[in-house]
């Protein structure tokens, strides 16, 4: 069965031509054909010349958006005695030890970040299958395995987002929303490049970037010239 698109997706796709827009262009174009009734999130899809079934092709690591998200993050803390009481008073929404534990395992979700202290992960570790799929299990890499709960939480919930490439080698995340400028946007666009670029993985050869596209949530997808935004200088971009 052949889905119908509709006519305000169709109206929005005749406004994107079959090429590499230069960053800023890129921006306003997506701003432009964000049409649906609600405040849509900027998405953005980069293809890299990774192969992730090595262990030294894949990409998993965080950044911090100067703009911020958009978003409301609801954090959430497994630790043990002060550190509980010092992650509610650092602004988590959600702190406990094992009862939180026991209720993560019923189903309780409440939550879009869990943090936990290095002391609690043999616990936590029992909390694979519903953490894993959803890709909250806290890990050090990504920054949510810490004693320093203060500084995590004020991270997370000021804009720092945890990404990663899936097994075809793009990475998928957003960058904010169509109501942002796209001076914010574009602010926030830059520090994720820069970030892939830092981050390249090692076993990585050849061509690294491959295509990158904006797009709205409900938006069509817009192609971004890749080495001008490269080029791009940070301050430039903020």
């Amino acid at each position: 069965m052949v889905k119908k698109v509709s006519r305000r997706l169709r109206e929005a796709q005749a406004k994107v031509e079959e090429r590499a827009y230069e960053p800023t262009e890129a921006l306003n174009l997506l701003k432009e054909t964000a049409t649906a009734k609600f405040d849509e999130t900027a998405e953005v899809h980069i293809r890299l010349g990774i192969d992730p079934k090595y262990t030294d092709q894949q990409l998993r690591t965080t950044v911090t958006y100067p703009k911020g998200t958009g978003q409301k993050v609801r954090v959430a803390v497994i630790a043990r005695g002060e550190k509980v009481t010092e992650a509610s008073n650092a602004g988590a929404d959600i702190a406990g030890s094992e009862e939180l534990i026991d209720e993560i395992q019923k189903g309780m979700m409440d939550f879009d970040k869990l943090i936990a202290t290095p002391d609690m992960m043999p616990q936590v570790a029992k909390l694979g299958r519903q953490l894993g799929p959803r890709g909250l299990m806290p890990s050090p890499k990504s920054g949510t395995v810490t004693m320093d709960l203060a500084g995590a939480i004020a991270e997370f919930k000021a804009g720092k987002i945890e990404f990663r490439a899936d097994r075809t080698g793009i990475v998928h995340v957003m960058f904010g929303k169509a109501s942002f400028s796209a001076e914010d946007l574009l602010a926030n666009l830059k520090a994720l490049q820069e970030t892939v670029d830092r981050n390249r993985p090692s076993g990585a050869k050849g061509r690294y970037w491959r295509t990158m596209y904006v797009t709205s949530s409900m938006g069509p997808a817009i192609e971004v010239d890749i080495t001008a935004l490269r080029d791009l200088k940070a301050t430039d971009a903020a």
